[in-house]
Order: C-alpha cells, then sequence, then structure tokens
C-alpha cells in the first residue's frame, strides 16, 4: 500500500529547508499524487516523446530521477536498439528506492542508477534528456551551464524535456496561480498547517523562474525549437529540440 504523506501534518518548531531524505522518499508518489497538477500526464508525454526521439546506440538520461518513476516510463517506451538509460539523483534514500521499483519491471534496456550532483555528470551521445522538476533545485547561477552542457551532449535532433513549477512575470496572474495550486492541495486533503509548513520549507530551495526566462536561457545554450507544452496552474513542461 501507498503511503500517505503526513510528514506537514503537525506542527513543526524549527521548520528547516526541504529536502529530499528517507522520510519524504517514503511517501514520495502520494506526495507527488497531490501537490503536482498534471504529473501523470507529463510522466506518460515523457514516454511518447522517448518514443518518437530514442535513436539507436545512444544515451537518454533522467537527471534527478527521485524514485524513477520518468525512467521507468521512457524505458517502457524505448524500442530502439543498443540505447542505455543514465538515472542520476544526489539522494540516496530515493536512488535506493528506485532501484526496487525499476528491478519490478522486466526490460531489457539498462539502467544505470548513479548517486550525484546532476552538474557533475558528463552528458554524451544522448537522444533524449529529461529534467523532471529538477532544475528549480539547482542554484540560479548554474542553471546556464548545465543546459549548455545537455545541449553540447545531445546529438542532432535530440530533445530535452524541462518539466518545471513556474512563476508567472505578472504579479496578479502569479499570486492566482499559486492560490489554485493550493486550492488543488486542499482538494487533496492538504490541510492548510500542511500547505503552510511546506511553502516555507521549500521557501529557500525551489526557486521558480518564468516560461519566458527558460525559453530565454535554452535559446542562449543553442536549442534551436523551444516551447510550452504542458501546463497546469503554475506546473508545466517544456520541449527543446537542438
Amino acid at each position: 500500500m501507498q503511503a500517505k504523506d503526513h510528514i506537514f501534518a503537525a506542527p513543526i518548531a524549527q521548520l528547516g529547508d526541504f529536502c529530499f531524505d528517507q522520510k519524504v522518499a517514503e511517501v514520495f508518489p502520494d506526495m507527488i499524487k497531490r501537490s503536482v497538477p498534471g504529473y501523470s500526464n507529463i510522466i506518460s508525454a515523457i514516454g511518447m516523446m522517448t518514443a518518437r526521439f530514442a535513436r539507436p546506440g545512444t544515451h537518454l538520461y533522467d537527471l534527478g530521477c527521485s524514485l524513477g518513476a520518468a525512467t521507468q516510463e521512457m524505458r517502457r517506451n524505448l524500442t530502439q536498439p543498443g540505447c542505455r538509460i543514465v538515472a542520476v539523483d544526489n539522494s540516496s534514500a530515493m536512488l535506493e528506492r528506485a532501484r526496487g521499483h525499476l528491478a519490478s519491471y522486466k526490460s531489457e534496456v539498462p539502467v544505470e542508477l548513479v548517486e550525484a550532483d546532476i552538474c557533475d555528470i558528463a552528458i554524451d551521445n544522448a537522444s533524449v534528456v529529461v529534467l523532471n522538476f529538477t532544475l528549480q533545485f539547482i542554484a540560479p547561477e548554474r542553471r546556464e551551464a548545465l543546459l549548455a552542457k545537455i545541449h553540447q551532449g545531445l546529438n542532432p535532433g535530440g530533445v530535452l524535456i524541462l518539466s518545471e513549477k513556474f512563476r508567472s512575470a505578472d504579479d496578479t496572474v502569479n499570486e492566482l496561480l499559486i492560490d489554485l495550486h493550493h486550492d488543488f492541495k486542499r482538494a487533496n486533503g492538504y490541510s492548510e498547517l500542511e500547505i503552510s509548513q511546506k511553502r516555507t520549507a521549500l521557501e529557500k530551495v525551489l526557486r521558480p523562474d518564468t516560461p519566458e526566462q527558460h525559453k530565454e536561457r535554452l535559446a542562449r545554450v543553442g536549442f534551436a525549437h523551444v516551447d510550452l507544452w504542458f501546463q497546469c496552474f503554475n506546473f508545466g513542461s517544456m520541449v527543446a529540440v537542438k
């Protein structure tokens, strides 16, 4: 049975920064389902784009793989021969559970699980790269260098799928989208205390950009074709093709 997310259900006297530790890893599927609108649609589309963009004998990367949901979907939809998926996360607790989840699905596609900072990973001979709600946790001053490395490591015609929590450039719209997201969480059973405490814990570690900032940055590092393909409230996903 899926463990329920009650991490912020009781008052916490000293709220530290949010981190992907053992407690979060244990309840992560429930947390994502109840916190991120459109998440299942994005995971499904990652599989569809994998089927479309993967090329024989190339590497596919899931950077910030958490429990491996995107990795699993990539495996399910990968039909090209000689491919390998590299799934990277800096949380040992997440990778431990990802290993178990991936082992439960029989596939000939090899997956290499790597515990590391995604900024330190070499990207080469890539046809598909996924950053699924990962870039928002990278320090803003490091984001462009990471995207430049991804662009350089992608083969011509390769794709980057970038899913993020967005900030609207319009303050009124931004507040509306935040309020709608909180309504979404209330509808999924989170209390006012849980919503407030989690928001405080995330403030210093999740720093969102606007869709326009993402597009400009992706264009600067060399992506020829960039656009938003999905958005629900302040969560969405972009596609960038080399």
